[in-house]
């Protein structure tokens, strides 16, 4: 069985093809500047060669349309035909209440997910693009969505509710739905497969740091707790979004600089976060560098910032599941940033966590246990795969579904 991935952004689209029998990736890349200048595909082949086509991509469909050509084409393809595709799985952000597991896309589904659009106004929207561009490029085709919030909806309800009126809530749901679900489920499954344990008798913290990043308290096998909220803003520092922030901030803001929702909108999306304090980048490569070679003190500030405040949620995540057994990293800086993972879990040998140095030093995107032998937690970096849990929920409901 060969399933298709798609990963639909505002401007980008990623796709991965799997070859389910032997979970091989076929194919993977990326459409980037979809609807802008200078637009480009690129396609990493199964042998790992690299190609790099140019040309213009005007929207979703003709982005798409160009991979399908490139994936089935002579020279660069891994397939003869589109029919060789047994259906595609999307990743879709926000399911709201209603989709606490992945589901086949009919009618009533796709309505579904439009309705959820002002709750993710930034992602849902190009999710769903992927799955029209499939409905008109590839009719018929079964299509999965994976939802990014699904794994969350088991949190209770004390953890997932905000202490506004109750009334709000009813109306327009709001509450903590949390992000990153499929990378907290697959790396916490992930870690308890290595360790060879039952995921159901284990409390674990995930702890996702990309661009993005979010943590889980993740108990018996459910996520109980999750540091993004209402919206993906909430919970650590990131890139460019601001994470936990007092309300009075933003409103005191808005009157000062006499600004309105849509500019502090972009001010804790995009301005914010390692950006807006260091005033540098959002990339932690280059913010490391100016704080460990150029001694720059917004770098260093903005360093020490992002570790607290992950450092919080771990050990406000063990008090609420009353211990942690497992703390697991993965997202581009938990798998690539040693200097990160030392930060974060220094000063927590209270809670059992003891990093062995030389384990972790130099450790990029590899599995590995890099706890000290004796640790009472085992600390691990798991890359995330979140493409291959959307590729295994579209194999499994399409099984079922004949």
């Amino acid at each position: 069985m060969k399933i298709l991935v798609l990963n639909c952004g505002s401007s980008s689209i990623k796709f991965q093809l799997f070859n389910m029998d032997s979970k091989a990736i076929l194919a993977k890349g990326v459409a980037e500047k979809v609807g802008l200048k200078g637009s480009f595909v690129k396609l990493e082949k199964e042998n790992g060669d690299k190609v790099r086509f140019e040309g213009e991509i005007l929207d979703h469909q003709t982005g798409i349309e160009y991979i399908l050509g490139i994936i089935t084409s002579q020279k660069h393809g891994c397939i003869t035909s589109l029919d060789e595709i047994d259906a595609v799985g999307h990743r879709v952000v926000n399911g709201g209440e209603k989709f606490n597991k992945s589901v086949l896309i009919d009618d009533e589904v796709q309505a579904a997910v439009e309705h959820y659009v002002d709750l993710a106004p930034l992602h849902n929207p190009a999710n769903l693009k992927g799955v029209y561009a499939i409905k008109l490029l590839m009719p018929g085709k079964p299509q999965v969505a994976v939802f990014d919030t699904a794994f969350h909806q088991t949190l209770p309800k004390y953890a997932f509710m905000y202490a506004i009126p109750y009334s709000l809530y009813k109306k327009y749901g709001i509450r903590k739905y949390g992000y990153h679900g499929t990378s907290h489920y697959y790396i916490s499954k992930r870690a308890c497969e290595v360790l060879q344990v039952d995921i159901k008798k284990q409390k674990i913290i995930t702890v996702h740091l990309g661009n993005g990043a979010s943590i889980a308290a993740v108990k018996n096998g459910i996520s109980v707790d999750t540091s993004m909220g209402f919206t993906p803003v909430e919970g650590l520092i990131m890139g460019t979004r601001s994470g936990d922030l007092d309300i009075g901030v933003l409103t005191y803001i808005m009157d000062k600089e006499e600004i309105g929702i849509s500019q502090i909108g972009t001010l804790v999306n995009k301005q914010s976060g390692m950006l807006g304090i260091t005033g540098i980048s959002s990339d932690m490569r280059e913010i490391e560098d100016a704080a460990f070679k150029e001694k720059n003190e917004r770098a260093i500030l903005g360093l020490d910032m992002y570790h607290y405040r992950a450092k919080k949620y771990i050990g406000a995540y063990a008090a609420a599941m009353g211990g942690v057994d497992i703390v697991v990293f993965a997202g581009g800086i938990g798998e690539n940033g040693p200097e990160t993972r030392e930060a974060v879990c220094s000063e927590l040998d209270f809670l059992g966590i003891e990093l062995d140095l030389s384990k972790n030093n130099g450790l990029r995107s590899k599995e590995a246990i890099i706890s000290k032998e004796n640790a009472r937690v085992k600390v691990m970096v798991i890359p995330t795969n979140e493409e291959l849990v959307i590729a295994e929920d579209t194999m499994r409901i399409l099984n079922e579904s004949k």
